[in-house]
């Protein structure tokens, strides 16, 4: 059997559209090339990456489905930090950032659909005296 050697570096040429996005600790740098919808996460291809987890790869294609753009851009997307979940939200953030660098005239469309308003929400800290972050220990009467 031979080892598959991951894509070492893309071949897209030509001008891009950049958009950054993030998720709890998930950040995700997305670049838009002219082409017919491929996408690259870490230089792999969404399915190798996502290991065949569609809804997390329709995710990622929602802001250009909305907007009517699917299947003219390339997505290739460097993405750290969280899951793949977290990381698949950050990187539909980031493709609509880039869109609207492609066209200001999309923004009602992307921000009706929630594309453009990032997730605030973080882990919550733990606190001193708890298990974790609102979990107490259990109370005993006696």
């Amino acid at each position: 059997m031979e080892k598959k050697e991951p894509i070492k570096e893309i071949k897209l040429e030509g001008k891009y559209h950049y958009g950054l996005g993030r998720r709890k600790t998930a950040i995700a740098k997305v670049r838009l090339y002219k082409g017919k919808g491929d996408i690259f996460v870490n230089n792999k291809t969404s399915a190798e990456y996502f290991g065949g987890l569609i809804n997390l790869i329709d995710k990622i294609l929602s802001p250009l489905a909305i907007t009517g753009n699917a299947g003219k851009f390339d997505i290739v997307a460097k993405t750290n930090g969280g899951g793949v979940s977290a990381q698949a939200d950050a990187i539909a953030l980031g493709v609509a950032r880039a869109l609207l660098v492609v066209d200001l005239e999309l923004k009602s469309t992307l921000r009706k659909a929630g594309f453009l308003t990032r997730d605030p929400r973080k882990k919550e800290r733990n606190k001193p005296g708890l298990l974790r972050a609102r979990k107490a220990p259990q109370f005993s009467k006696r």
